[in-house]
């Protein structure tokens, strides 16, 4: 897969059969869209695209900086050559793009820029200035600019009743099964591992500290999870603790302490991790996060967690 970083930057040899939007997540119902597009592309000879945008238009029109997103642009990015689209355009959001009308975006972007010949949409799809253009006026563009639009219909979408909202939602209540079940995967977190305080190591649970570096990414609901990750090659299991550092009885946090962290134990694994930029894919969801009266307290939670963990994943 191609991965082209603005409009401008476009090969124009190339006519495409394109498809728009965030699709954040690339959930099974976006995957019905972009199913259809890698066929029909196939069929006449055109190039798979899609065109999507960062930052997200919410982050840029309404300021919405607390809006939480399901992949990072390189998981979006991932996720969509493994489905075998053959190019990405990523287009830089900005108000003044906002502001071109329908008939700016169609002839100057999509015809002149991108060689559109069939563009795939949801019935639902508003462009253009205020989003003030629908199908329809896709289509009367599609005719007046020669190109072919394929509308995605409401009942097909609907037999799909998965939304991106629906997903977050999910994850922020801690329900994996719903959310990777509407996902067709398992939701993910990728970042670099850092060192920590180093107290799992001392009661026997030495754990990786993964920092996100993306502050748009959603983490789910903090509490334990089992979880799996591909390291030097091997797939390897463990357990994952979203939140603040671990507490007993008398504790008392420092400013770092108070900061969300997320700490991964793996099994039967002890090799160096720092500094390794890692992807870990949640499984289940095991309890609540909570304080403890003593560490040997705590170990033995951990004990139990990893008892529970191995028997969801045998």
């Amino acid at each position: 897969m191609v991965t082209v970083q603005s409009i401008s930057k476009y090969d124009k040899r190339h006519p495409t059969a394109i498809t728009i939007g965030t699709f954040d997540g690339v959930h099974i119902g976006h995957r019905k869209i972009l199913e259809r597009l890698i066929k029909n592309a196939a069929i006449y000879h055109l190039k798979s695209t899609v065109l999507t945008f960062f930052p997200h238009p919410r982050m840029v029109l309404q300021k919405d900086a607390g809006i939480k997103l399901l992949n990072t642009i390189d998981e979006k990015t991932e996720i969509l050559r493994k489905l075998g689209l053959e190019q990405l355009i990523i287009h830089p959001f900005t108000k003044e793009f906002s502001r071109l009308s329908a008939t700016e975006f169609v002839r100057d972007i999509l015809v002149n820029d991108l060689k559109i010949k069939k563009i795939i949409i949801g019935y639902d799809h508003r462009f253009g200035r205020n989003r003030n253009a629908n199908i329809n006026d896709l289509k009367a563009f599609g005719n007046a600019f020669d190109f072919e639009v394929e509308e995605i219909s409401a009942q097909e979408i609907d037999e799909v009743s998965v939304s991106s909202t629906k997903i977050r939602k999910a994850l922020e209540a801690g329900d994996i099964p719903t959310a990777n079940a509407y996902l067709g995967y398992n939701y993910m977190l990728t970042g670099k591992i850092k060192s920590g305080k180093g107290l799992g190591r001392q009661i026997g649970f030495p754990t990786a500290n993964l920092f996100i570096e993306e502050e748009y990414k959603l983490i789910p609901k903090k509490g334990a999870y089992v979880v799996q990750s591909r390291l030097f090659g091997k797939k390897v299991f463990g357990m994952m603790n979203i939140g603040f550092n671990p507490t007993v009885s008398g504790e008392t946090r420092t400013s770092n302490d108070r900061k969300e962290k997320v700490e991964i134990h793996f099994f039967d694994f002890d090799q160096d991790l720092y500094e390794q930029r890692i992807q870990i894919d949640i499984l289940h969801r095991l309890r609540d996060e909570h304080n403890f009266e003593s560490v040997d307290a705590l170990k033995a939670q951990l004990q139990k967690d990893k008892q529970k963990s191995f028997e969801l994943i045998s």
